[in-house]
């Protein structure tokens, strides 16, 4: 597999001083192409803050960070919106539909930010895959949370970005509804080749992933590769996540 995500000896704090606060330390790790990494660990662990930074969202205090061979670490705001629009996709529990908006006109709205045209035989495989065909007239509003957030997985694919990031997609979601957000983020990675990093506390979702990543204290302690829900369980209750 291809290299696409790259981060060297990252760490980030935050204040200064007696008051600095070290949310990563030292991280480092590489995630392949076509692949689905899970990101776990306790409250605090530092999990928000990898995926900031490694999403060009939050600048590294020092260390490396390349996207499909492009440092991130030192371009200005500018260059990373543009970077962040054309090369990355994001997954978020809230949704963040527009509400006054169709289905279409979100999964759309990419685009037309970055001025790009719409590839439309791409368009349309992405609203069969993720289930929308007949509902992209409507509004947010008439979707049930599921299909709200399969509109947010669709426009997070439609620029064919390099890496698709998750902050807790299914955190808003009954768990029926979760696990089919959660079977097609494994599908967009089969059957697309995209690259899924996704946050998230629950063993069960992070056991669809090819990897799981274990944060503490700001670093890497532990991965786990074709994870079950159990092993994962059993893990972060050693790192201290849950009560044993």
């Amino acid at each position: 597999m291809t290299e696409v995500l790259r981060l060297d000896a990252v760490s980030k704090v935050y204040g200064k001083g007696q008051g600095a606060v070290a949310a990563l330390r030292e991280v480092s790790v590489t995630i392949p192409g076509g692949s689905f990494t899970a990101v776990m660990g306790p409250s605090g662990s530092g999990k928000s803050t990898f995926l900031h930074c490694a999403a060009g969202l939050d600048t590294p205090s020092s260390g490396s960070v390349r996207l499909g061979g492009t440092e991130l670490s030192g371009m200005d705001e500018t260059r990373l919106t543009e970077l962040r629009r054309q090369r990355i996709g994001f997954v978020f529990q809230a949704f963040n539909l527009v509400s006054s908006l169709t289905v279409l006109e979100n999964i759309t709205l990419p685009m037309r930010l970055a001025g790009a045209r719409v590839d439309r035989a791409w368009l349309e495989e992405i609203v069969g895959r993720v289930g929308l065909e007949g509902r992209t007239g409507r509004r947010p509003a008439q979707l049930s949370g599921g299909q709200q957030q399969r509109v947010a997985i669709a426009r997070a694919l439609v620029t064919r970005p390099q890496v698709v990031f998750g902050d807790e997609p299914t955190g808003a979601l009954d768990t029926m509804t979760a696990r089919d957000v959660l079977r097609l983020l494994r599908e967009v990675v089969d059957g697309l080749g995209q690259t899924v990093v996704m946050v998230t506390h629950d063993p069960v979702a992070a056991s669809y992933a090819d990897t799981v990543l274990f944060l503490a204290d700001g670093r890497i302690v532990d991965a786990m590769t074709a994870p079950s829900s159990e092993e994962v369980a059993e893990r972060m209750t050693r790192l201290g996540a849950y009560a044993a």
